[in-house]
């Protein structure tokens, strides 16, 4: 999908089209995770501390990412997908390879494949992509993101090498800066010249595996098949704080917020979970985890907040918390049977099920606990959204 994040919020905002964009947050730690195209041309990219972006683009919107809104909008992406083949292998909430070979006696060519695919997205979501086909995963993803914006590039077998020698080394998986600078001593600047050198060569410089691996995609060897996603593993919220969090109350504050946030991703994807996770990273960069797997999966707030509370009994919360995150994994559907527990209550079922008709027809910010509408503590989080 191209500029995923962005695109989506555009659909709830036409004034953002043509203009500027990126998804991210503001203050001193914000971060974009996401940038429009016409952003892009000033530099503006993802992963970019957000007051840099703003020094590059004066212009820039910054538009606070609303996660729930993007798992929503993914699920119907992967849907459209599924449509075409069930050999779909998600990389991401927007980027999946799919294996079109048990298409052929239904389209022409590949190609016709990928075409419409774009179009399913464009003509049922509003939204652009762009595809990559090829014979092999790894080349089928550089032209995936050769064809962005909003394109369709075929490289066929007989000229893929032709297409992969041009490209620069750091486009190679696996060649990060450390690697890079490893080729660069060697001379090299192209992935041809990777393909030209002996693997022996590359393997005294940077090691037998990463030698070898290198050596093999400069030459356009990749036997890796489509992995099908068996469904999501996991389904998690998690947020860097501006300020960090140095009280229990506004720990706890911001533990509901999540526990409101995962609830609401989890219901809008059919899912409950059986196992639950607390992540805690301290403003030292430490990093916590702690976890319980339950009798029964739920997907509902007022249980994901109580376990998260047991298990933020299982942490240091006299220090300062930089980032706190709640996930739920072992999932299954929700339709499935539920274990009974003696601290059910219909009542709190039902008031959940309303809570979440009001946020699918209103927003997620239409109705939330009171605790998370006070808005004089400077380091409250967010309404969830």
């Amino acid at each position: 999908m191209d500029s995923f994040f962005v695109e989506v919020e555009r659909l709830g905002d036409p004034s953002l089209v043509g203009r500027p964009v990126a998804v991210g947050g503001t203050g001193p730690r914000g971060v974009i995770a996401s940038a429009s195209y016409e952003a892009r041309r000033f530099g503006v990219h993802s992963a970019q501390p957000t007051a840099s972006a703003l020094r590059m683009c004066p212009d820039l919107i910054i538009v606070p990412p609303a996660h729930g809104r993007y798992s929503e909008i993914s699920v119907q992406v992967f849907v459209i997908f599924r449509s075409f083949t069930p050999l779909v292998e998600g990389l991401s909430l927007d980027e999946a390879f799919l294996d079109a070979t048990g298409l052929r006696h239904h389209y022409a060519s590949s190609t016709e494949v990928g075409q419409a695919i774009r179009e399913s997205l464009r003509t049922e979501l509003l939204l652009p992509a762009s595809v990559g086909v090829a014979s092999t995963k790894f080349i089928a993803k550089l032209a995936s993101d050769e064809a962005k914006p909003d394109g369709l590039l075929h490289v066929a077998k007989d000229t893929q090498l032709e297409f992969l020698h041009e490209l620069p080394a750091s486009s190679l998986w696996g060649v990060g800066p450390a690697t890079l600078a490893g080729l660069e001593r060697l001379g090299v600047e192209t992935v041809g010249d990777i393909a030209e050198m002996p693997e022996s060569a590359l393997a005294s410089a940077l090691g037998p595996s990463a030698g070898r691996h290198l050596h093999d995609l400069a030459n356009g060897i990749d036997p890796r098949r489509i992995e099908p996603d068996i469904g999501a593993k996991s389904i998690s919220v998690e947020e860097t704080y501006k300020t960090d969090l140095e009280s229990v109350d506004v720990i706890e504050a911001a533990l509901l917020a999540h526990a409101q946030r995962l609830s609401g991703r989890l219901r809008r994807s059919g899912l409950s979970a059986r196992t639950i996770t607390l992540k805690t990273r301290y403003d030292d960069f430490s990093t916590v985890t702690r976890s319980q797997t339950l009798d029964g999966a739920t997907d509902g707030a007022r249980d994901l907040y109580r376990i998260g509370l047991e298990l933020l009994g299982g942490v240091d919360v006299s220090r300062p918390v930089r980032l706190l995150g709640l996930a739920g994994s072992s999932l299954e559907e929700s339709t499935e049977p539920k274990q009974l527990d003696l601290d059910a209550s219909e009542i709190w079922n039902r008031m959940e099920d309303a809570i979440a008709d009001i946020r699918d027809k209103y927003g997620d910010r239409a109705i939330s606990p009171a605790r998370l509408l006070d808005r004089t503590d400077p380091t409250q989080p967010e309404i969830p959204g």
